[in-house]
């Protein structure tokens, strides 16, 4: 059989795979593919005209080859330039986009995260290169995209940091307080806060959950607000008594967010050891997408990269 008529290697269907690392290499080769992805989902769908933004119509562009090696298009009327990298995360990198196409199937093709010493040996760059990629990709593409909860919500919060003694609720002195909201069958939002006094917490849950939904706690005494605050928004408040030692009693119970939380602090120690205040942000992001798209058809890698152009 020659070469070029062998069959295409496919999936199993046992395979929870939706996007495998040759179905990867077989689209995205090499940078000219991957430059090529850009101009036609950014500018021009048929990958001729889009356009120009000096003319002010649509325009044929070309791809003329210089010894500059530019990555841009030419409307072939006035001569303007559109790169297609340019306000990406691409924009100015010398590292090459095929290996940022493969540094994005990577973070999305795991559970548990990869760190950037991992990704450096994968790729081929540098730690510190590795390092501003990985941190670029989960905290410029993997953010928050602001979708209100409704329905049964669970709230609640923990501590991240070291082992420095400090009693939950009372500051936790060394540790950065992490604040989670969940829909049951739905998104998580995962964000640090300042405290975790009553204030704090309210308004955040005010500005995500919408009228009327279910919030499940703990019994934790900064939640007392929100009965009160039942004449404006209509929320319904259960509570779960975990020092009596129940965890779950009907449909009551926070398991969903401290779930998440689990995962977070698995991955975060497993992976990446150890997470400043300063960039822990970042990694909640990182987690709560990949939860977040857990039950999309479309593979992680593809809804990242349309995010990269905007889509």
């Amino acid at each position: 059989m020659r070469p070029g008529n062998r069959k295409q290697p496919t999936r199993a269907k046992s395979s929870e795979s939706q996007y495998s690392i040759m179905e990867f290499m077989r689209e995205f080769p090499d940078d000219e593919t991957c430059l090529t992805w850009l101009w036609e989902n950014r500018y021009s769908p048929a990958g001729k005209n889009a356009v120009c933004p000096k003319c002010e119509e649509l325009r044929a562009f070309e791809r003329y080859h210089t010894k500059q090696q530019r990555q841009s298009w030419t409307c072939t009327a006035c001569g303007h330039h559109i790169h297609p990298t340019a306000g990406t995360i691409f924009h100015k990198s010398s590292t090459s986009l095929h290996l940022w196409f493969y540094a994005i199937y990577l973070m999305t093709s795991t559970r548990c995260g990869i760190s950037a010493k991992q990704l450096e040996r994968e790729i081929g760059v540098t730690y510190k290169t590795a390092w501003r990629m990985a941190n670029l990709i989960r905290t410029k593409l993997m953010g928050d995209e602001g979708k209100p909860l409704s329905g049964d919500v669970e709230a609640d919060e923990m501590y991240h940091g070291g082992y420095r003694k400090g009693r939950r609720g009372r500051g936790a002195a060394g540790k950065t307080p992490v604040f989670g909201m969940v829909q049951r069958q739905g998104h998580v939002v995962a964000m640090t806060v300042p405290n975790v006094r009553a204030k704090t917490l309210q308004t955040k849950m005010v500005e995500r959950i919408l009228p009327s939904s279910s919030i499940f706690t703990d019994e934790l005494s900064v939640y007392d607000g929100i009965d009160y605050m039942n004449e404006n928004m209509g929320y319904r408040h259960q509570r779960i008594k975990h020092t009596e030692r129940v965890y779950v009693s009907g449909d009551i119970h926070t398991n969903t967010i401290e779930g998440f939380w689990s995962l977070v602090k698995r991955g975060i120690g497993g992976v990446y050891h150890s997470v400043s205040a300063k960039h822990l942000q970042g990694y909640l992001n990182e987690y709560a997408w990949r939860y977040n798209q857990r039950n999309e058809r479309r593979s992680m890698f593809r809804t990242l990269l349309l995010r990269t152009v905007g889509s």
